[in-house]
């Protein structure tokens, strides 16, 4: 079996839809989507088109949990969000589970999840000191962990054996590069970038009158490089 792992799709359609060409066109056995799907300026359109695929399954990330709860948190109306998605995308949402686990016939026994098996909000990275990562995943009886949540792709050994993969983020990477990121998974894995024309994502998003922000549109303009993001989730994390 072949996985498309995507993540972080954060309501930007135009890039989902560029790596669903790309997934459609290799001819994968199967889509997981690793959380924060929905918010941003598309959210709708993005849920109606991922779950449309014929082939999908979805984990929930912490944006879900905050629109679902419609928590005032991190200065966003989620109750706003809640209501661009309505009451029947809402309930589908709330039904994704946190975590989900499959079989590959290459990589083993893989478990997808947001951040951790326990919550979707912990920050890691690349370079997280590999004891704090035994840590956050001791329990965890898997060969490899998709990942998503910091927007930064990595596949990283743990000396422990496990296996980190984070396929990045599709809808507002932090790779120093535009594009939409993701990951191929069997017989190894493959992290991939899909391009999209970034500058007409930007305009259709300024004449809906989407609800995003500046610093939204300034990040899928000019993207953040991926050693500055990781330097600034080592440091919200404390380290």
């Amino acid at each position: 079996m072949r996985v498309a792992a995507i993540s972080d799709i954060h309501g930007n359609l135009p890039a989902l839809e560029a790596v669903l060409a790309d997934v459609e066109r290799e001819g994968f056995d199967l889509v997981v989507v690793v959380g924060d799907t929905v918010t941003g300026p598309f959210s709708a359109g993005v849920f109606d088109r991922v779950t449309s695929v014929p082939a999908v399954r979805f984990v929930r990330g912490n944006v879900e949990r905050l629109v679902i709860e419609g928590a005032d948190e991190h200065g966003r109306d989620w109750n706003q969000e809640r209501v661009r998605l309505g009451d029947d995308r809402l309930a589908a949402v709330a039904s994704w589970p946190r975590t989900i686990e499959l079989e590959l016939d290459s990589l083993g026994r893989t478990l997808f999840c947001h951040s951790t098996a326990s919550s979707e909000d912990p920050i890691y990275t690349r370079i997280t000191p590999e004891d704090e990562l035994l840590e956050l995943f001791a329990g965890v009886e898997a060969d490899v962990v998709v990942c998503g949540h910091t927007h930064i792709q990595y596949d990283r050994r743990l000396s422990s054996g496990l296996r980190l993969v984070n396929p990045g983020s599709v809808g507002m990477p932090y790779e120093g590069r535009r594009g939409a990121y993701w990951a191929a998974l069997g017989p190894d894995v493959e992290l991939c970038r899909s391009e999209y024309d970034v500058d007409a994502a930007v305009r259709a998003i300024e004449e809906q009158g989407a609800p995003v922000d500046e610093q939204h549109i300034a990040l899928l303009l000019d993207p953040m490089d991926s050693e500055a993001a990781t330097a600034e989730f080592e440091a919200m994390r404390g380290a």
